[in-house]
């Protein structure tokens, strides 16, 4: 999700994706089968009392030892990183790193993903690794699973450097590291990240190493450049609306690792796949509704005046096209899955062949709506999931999305109703039935 609200994002969309959709499928809405959250991760404020924490993006580690111990790391943005159990309660956090000046930007914690056995002064470590986006680097956290209440530590190189920009005044303009994605080529033993730059198509590949200190370090290896502008036919070229200066981003991003592909959702426009080392030409999965939709930027509202609907869009994500993530299935099969951010769904496609289209289903509220009971998935950001028995409450695996609109809502002192977000674990056994349905 990014600020303003811009002709795709949830506040359009909410205005239009209804709409949309009827045109499309008059009884999508009714017919999306519903999952329900088994647990949740404490409120997270995104105000001075709740320390500007925002939750963002999720990923879940492993523990091979002792698979009730396994972790869900997460983003909260301005408020760090925060680490839960299975059960949703918080074990350890971390503060995003101060700017090194006044006048720069603070950090700022935006993705996160996971990579396993990086050699670090002869052993191998699991790692944690953040895009900041308020300082444009990324950090890294090894995993420890004999610390149960401390399982990770920055192991970052003090010196890494930016990844996309030039200097720190480059930093402030916010065009800096966004999405995240990691990937271990299998063929050569290297570790990699690959990063969005915010606010434009920018993506890029970025090695991992560790240092002789036993910190990690990286260095980018190359970048590719998304399109941000599409042929639409009738000799039409159609660029999504936005601020003068700005092309359309991607932060959802997972590699398929067996594949050796990475799948990249450009917010405005749909689901790229790709080789992971960023080589050859990317091939769109799917596009959004709004595809193609003109529109015209007001500078004093902040936001696109939407045009007539060429009719050229997909049928299946409403934008923003948001967080994506890879249940891979023993057989070598399994699913892509992507957040439909404007109409708070989630889209299943096959992860082999030509990812067909599979079905779509929501993260709802408790049929019960009473107290205590966890509401569902709104607006959401990022989502991991995980194909590995996690104890009872998971025995097929576990799905954690982010929940933009956490419930009840609070008010401040003020009166005025806090921004409240956090992160809901689902049961992969209910959305494989859902997507059976």
């Amino acid at each position: 999700m990014h600020l303003p609200r811009r002709l795709t994002t949830a506040a359009l969309a909410a205005a239009t994706a209804a709409l949309i959709a009827a045109m499309v499928n008059p009884a999508a809405a009714a017919n999306t089968p519903s999952v329900y959250a088994v647990s949740e991760t404490p409120a997270l404020f995104d105000d001075a009392a709740g320390g500007d924490a925002n939750a963002d993006d999720p990923a879940i580690w492993f523990n091979a030892a002792d698979p009730d111990a396994s972790l869900v790391i997460a983003t909260a943005k301005q408020g760090g990183l925060r680490v839960h159990d299975l059960d949703g309660r918080e074990i350890q956090s971390f503060q995003a790193p101060a700017a090194p000046g006044p006048e720069n930007e603070p950090g700022r914690f935006n993705n996160v993903d996971l990579l396993s056995g990086l050699k670090i002064q002869g052993s191998r470590t699991d790692v944690a690794v953040v895009s900041d986006r308020g300082r444009d680097r990324l950090r890294i956290y090894g995993i420890d699973r004999h610390h149960p209440d401390a399982p990770l530590t920055d192991l970052t190189d003090p010196a890494a450097p930016r990844v996309f920009s030039a200097t720190e005044a480059d930093v402030d303009e916010q065009e800096s590291a966004y999405g995240l994605a990691t990937w271990r080529n299998a063929a050569t033993g290297r570790y990699y990240a690959l990063a969005s730059q915010r606010h434009t198509t920018r993506l890029a590949l970025l090695e991992l190493t560790a240092t002789a200190t036993g910190k990690v370090t990286y260095q980018r290896v190359r970048t590719l450049d998304l399109p941000a502008s599409f042929d639409i036919g009738g000799g039409t070229r159609w660029t999504p609306c936005d601020e003068p200066g700005r092309t359309p981003q991607v932060e959802g991003m997972v590699v398929d690792a067996e594949r050796g592909v990475l799948y990249a959702a450009q917010e405005d426009v749909g689901i790229w796949r790709m080789r992971a080392d960023l080589t050859g030409s990317p091939r769109m999965v799917d596009k959004v509704r709004e595809f193609g939709v003109p529109g015209t930027y007001d500078p004093v509202a902040d936001e696109c005046t939407p045009g007539t609907d060429p009719g050229v869009g997909g049928k299946r994500i409403t934008a923003d096209v948001e967080g994506l993530t890879i249940y891979q299935e023993d057989d070598g099969e399994g699913y892509l899955l992507a957040s439909s951010q404007g109409d708070n769904t989630f889209v299943a496609y096959e992860r082999e062949g030509d990812n067909d289209y599979v079905g779509n289903f929501r993260v709802a509220p408790a049929a019960s709506g009473g107290a205590g009971a966890i509401d569902g998935s709104e607006e959401c950001d990022g989502a991991a999931v995980l194909n590995a028995p996690l104890g009872d409450g998971y025995p097929h695996g576990l799905l954690v999305v982010h929940d933009g609109f956490n419930a009840p809502d609070e008010t401040g002192e003020d009166g005025e109703v806090r921004t409240d977000t956090n992160f809901k674990f689902v049961d992969w056994d209910d959305v494989a039935d859902a997507l059976d349905d």
